[in-house]
């Protein structure tokens, strides 16, 4: 007679303060255990291309943080790319509006990376979704700007927030965009016996 082994899933630690990400994972039936924002420098390196930064900062989260045995940790990071150009959280007004107008009219990509660090090992997935921005005149610009939505959002908006009146149409994850691909994320954390469901 055979049995069944039952392997216990690790406790999943959420590395990151963003109420949206948690309220993503809530939305597949998946609470973290705690929450630990990571403290890093999340400066750009010269050179470093979009894609090679959003994969090196939530690895970089990942392991800036202690995780005990039956832990693991998932860290994200999404940015803004217009070309080679990394559009991250605007620091004022002034810097949101021109992250607003460098968008206006054009095609952009949001690129947001996960990992994954559970058992002295690391994974790390990138989801890129193709964003169109209507022309924003002047006028809507400031009025924008205004409501403050732009505050501590990459590229300085938010796809789910006031700034949604100016996009039409995306090519990928909209959840990737809030800020966690639920898809890749689930599928990750399956991986490791973490599952979504009724809390």
């Amino acid at each position: 007679m055979t049995g069944t082994v039952s392997v216990t899933p690790p406790r999943l630690i959420l590395g990151s303060a963003s109420p949206r990400r948690l309220d993503l994972l809530a939305q597949i039936g998946i609470k973290p255990a705690d929450l630990r924002p990571a403290d890093i420098d999340e400066t750009p390196a010269s050179g470093e291309l979009p894609r090679d930064y959003v994969r090196r900062m939530a690895l970089e989260k990942a392991s800036a943080l202690t995780v005990a045995e039956g832990e693991a940790v998932l860290t994200a990071d999404t940015t803004v790319s217009v070309g080679r150009r990394i559009l991250g959280k605007p620091e004022d007004r002034d810097e949101a509006a021109r992250f607003m107008r460098l968008m206006s009219g054009r095609r952009h990509k949001v690129l947001t990376a996960i990992a994954l660090r559970h058992a002295d090992h690391s994974r790390v997935r990138l989801v890129e979704t193709l964003v169109r921005m209507n022309p924003v005149d002047e006028p809507a610009l400031q009025r924008y700007l205004d409501m403050g939505d732009w505050q501590g959002k990459a590229g300085g908006y938010a796809i789910q927030g006031a700034a949604a009146q100016f996009i039409p149409w995306i090519q990928g994850s909209f959840s990737a965009v809030v800020g966690l691909p639920l898809a890749e994320t689930a599928a990750m954390l399956a991986a490791i016996g973490i599952h979504g469901g009724r809390q």
